[in-house]
């Protein structure tokens, strides 16, 4: 008996390529080299682009100087070797309406590719060569013999020997046959019916065989949403289950010590930090473990608010700990708060006058000996209120008493056993409440897809004393005079500078600044008789501590540095900082470095240098966007945006979760609202059905696509 149960994509991965017509073992090897085994991963392997053959250009029609792509038959093909010894393959092209040269330099194996006969397309920009029309090293696309009004083209590798045709012919006879039973559709009709969603059998022949550029549209907007869906379920999933199932500390927020520490500051809280500690207030009283991510552009005050949140735990009679990623940050957290802190007492039964001074202490791998043990029996016993270091804080040798609140800052810089190790060391069995912070703005859409099963704050306004900082871009040695000249005349004033270079020491691979030479330079050159010190990450940290020390003090002008300077780094007299071969680092590095300025009562600057870069002609090349993006704005929410439409998402979620390896359709860019309804659709389907119990199709595609692969994303909470 025939059965006529669809088929689910668990079944799909089940029957291995092997099993198609055409799928011998050499191809089955071709195919496993990217990653395509099973019937699965064959139907997930989407055309990177459809030829529309009813809108196609024709050679007659070509504009020389303009790209456009053309579907031709290979006529002829001859390869010579010139007389600099490169190799060139001439291959003559045709189609109804003419003929053209194409010309492939240095790629000899064009000549055993394009066969007499075949049938291409072409994309590149045709330029007259010889009273004819010529393309230079196109895009070729093998086609084969398809036809049809909408021919897709599929990934190629010349490594695995695969051709788009064979791909379209593979997957047409893998949804043939699943034509019969058709393919399981997980998502509840009501959903589908709201959000206005095919079904998913139209989906995937829609996408693979489309009938017009419509249906193709609708098919990559249902398997985007599915790709989202599975993404965003993960996630509420964790999230609602964090919620229900740990047992989590009742705090009562609101007491003394955070009202004395918040009326102790010099200057009023913004709007955007008092609105932040009320969500977390919310959290912190709620009894359910706080999960929060807290994003505050440079400068917002993310301390702050998380001070108010480790003092209501110290209220409470818990202890917090914060955890920051480098020596030098959890140095500069450590003074700041204890400054803040300063005259703060604690409740203290023992005490005959009823208080004690609030403890704060400092735990990174160079505290040693005597210190040491005093800060770890204080932490185990409870006189330690807050703790402030390094992965120093999760080492085997540390235990606290009660720990209420964790604060991580830049978070990204941790793994995920790390910031879960700090949440386990508590003697009392609580989870305690967790704040995790970044001062690299991510973008809304992005946030909701990594950090999901977050909830999400937002510090998206600057306190007051915080001075603007003016970007400018020295493109080349004729600009680059007046950086130097603008901290000569800074250090005249009374200032200091940075500046900023991407590498140590010298490399022969790359042309470009290293600390040690630029100190070198500038000691006997453009910054003579100005006072220089050098910070990168390959000091010892005594001397590290050292120059950072001389820095703040006022007893250097300028510091030559690494990136080490990029987050902790608060100098309020330096006012100025040129951030060499600016073109090597990406937006929100920049935009990190560049705050680095701009946090005392005087006007900063901030020099992006540059070399002028040629093209392959020797032109100069104008404009740089990243650059240009920096020039314009202080605004980081705005350059996160900027930066992912540059980038990609690609670069941005591997940072954070290997869980990208199902987004294959579905952009952070393209698909913004895409991600809203995909995240609402999960809220709607777990809220009903905590555990997916009732929808058995639903989690066993998150299992199937989530469990082996991808360990990090499942286990990031």
């Amino acid at each position: 008996m025939v059965s006529t149960t669809p088929i689910t994509l668990r079944d799909l991965a089940a029957i291995p390529v092997e099993r198609l017509r055409g799928v011998g073992d050499n191809k089955q090897a071709s195919l496993a080299k990217v990653d395509i085994r099973n019937l699965f991963d064959l139907v997930t392997t989407y055309p990177r682009r459809w030829i529309d053959r009813t809108n196609e250009a024709r050679i007659a029609d070509l504009v020389p100087g303009e790209e456009a792509l053309v579907l031709v038959t290979i006529r002829s093909v001859t390869k010579r070797t010139t007389r600099n010894r490169r190799t060139m393959v001439n291959v003559n092209v045709g189609d109804g309406s003419g003929r053209m040269d194409l010309v492939f330099f240095n790629q000899p194996w064009r000549e055993r590719q394009l066969k007499e006969g075949l049938h291409v397309a072409l994309y590149g920009k045709a330029d007259t060569y010889r009273g004819g029309l010529q393309m230079s090293n196109p895009v070729v696309d093998m086609i084969g013999d398809r036809t049809g009004k909408i021919v897709p083209i599929y990934p190629q590798s010349e490594k695995a020997q695969i051709n788009t045709w064979e791909m379209a012919g593979w997957v047409e006879e893998t949804l043939r046959r699943c034509a019969e039973r058709g393919i399981a559709d997980p998502v509840p009709e009501r959903v589908r019916r709201r959000l206005g969603l095919i079904d998913r059998s139209e989906a995937f022949a829609g996408i693979h065989l489309p009938d017009d550029m419509k249906t193709k549209e609708l098919a990559r907007y249902r398997l985007a949403f599915d790709e989202l869906l599975r993404v965003q379920l993960v996630l509420v999933l964790r999230k609602r289950a964090l919620e229900r199932d740990s047992l989590g500390i009742e705090h009562a927020v609101g007491g003394e010590m955070v009202q004395r520490f918040t009326a102790s500051l010099p200057f009023p809280m913004t709007a955007a930090q008092q609105r932040t500690i009320a969500e977390i207030n919310a959290d912190l009283a709620s009894g359910h473990p706080m999960h929060r991510l807290l994003q505050g552009d440079v400068g917002a005050g993310k301390t702050v608010v998380a001070v108010a949140a480790m003092l209501a735990a110290v209220d409470g009679g818990h202890q917090s700990a914060l955890m920051a990623p480098t020596e030098v940050l959890a140095e500069q957290h450590a003074a700041s708060v204890r400054a803040m802190l300063d005259g703060i007492t604690v409740p203290d039964p023992d005490n005959l006058f009823g208080d004690r001074p609030l403890r704060v202490e400092l735990l990174t791998n160079r505290v040693t000996g005597a210190a040491r043990k005093d800060v770890l029996a204080g932490l185990a016993d409870g006189s330690v209120d807050i703790a402030i270091g390094t992965h120093a804080l999760i080492q085997e040798a540390v235990d606290f008493s009660s720990l209420g609140v964790v604060v991580v800052d830049e978070q990204h810089r941790f793994g995920v056993e790390q910031r879960a190790a700090l949440r386990e060391k508590t003697a009392d069995g609580a989870v305690p409440d967790t704040l995790v912070m970044t001062a690299t703005p991510i973008p809304r859409t992005a946030a909701m897809t990594v950090y999901g099963d977050l909830d999400v704050s937002i510090l998206d306004e600057l306190p007051p004393g915080r001075t603007p900082i003016v970007t400018m871009w020295a493109d080349g040695p004729l600009m680059e005079s007046g950086v130097w000249n603008d901290i000569k005349d800074e250090v005249a004033a009374g200032r200091q500078a940075y500046v900023v270079c991407p590498l140590v020491g010298e490399s022969e691979k790359l042309e470009v600044a290293s600390a040690e030479e630029t100190l070198e330079r500038l000691a006997f050159g453009e910054l003579q008789g100005l006072r220089l010190g050098m910070l990168h990450g390959k000091l010892p940290s005594d001397e590290k501590e050292s120059t950072m020390d001389q820095f703040r003090r006022g007893e250097l002008d300028v510091l030559v540095a690494t990136t080490v300077i990029e987050v902790g780094v608060d100098v309020p007299n330096a006012t100025v900082m040129a951030i060499l071969d600016a073109d090597r680092f990406g937006i929100a590095q920049l935009h990190q470095l560049r705050g680095r300025v701009g946090r005392g009562q005087h006007a900063s600057t901030c020099w992006l240098v540059t070399q002028q870069k040629e093209d392959a002609e020797g032109n100069p090349v104008v404009g740089n966007p990243r650059i240009e993006a920096l020039v314009a704005t202080t605004d980081g929410f705005e350059l996160a945006e900027v930066d992912l439409d540059l980038r990609g998402e690609g670069t941005l979620m591997s940072t954070a979760q290997k869980g990208r390896s199902d987004l294959k359709l579905a952009s952070l860019r393209r698909d913004r609202k895409l991600i809203e309804l995909a995240r609402a659709a999960a809220f709607d389907i777990v809220d009903s059905d905590p555990d997916l119990a009732g929808r058995p199709d639903l989690a066993d595609e998150l299992d199937l696509i989530f469990s082996d692969r991808d360990e990090e994303f499942l286990a990031k909470s």
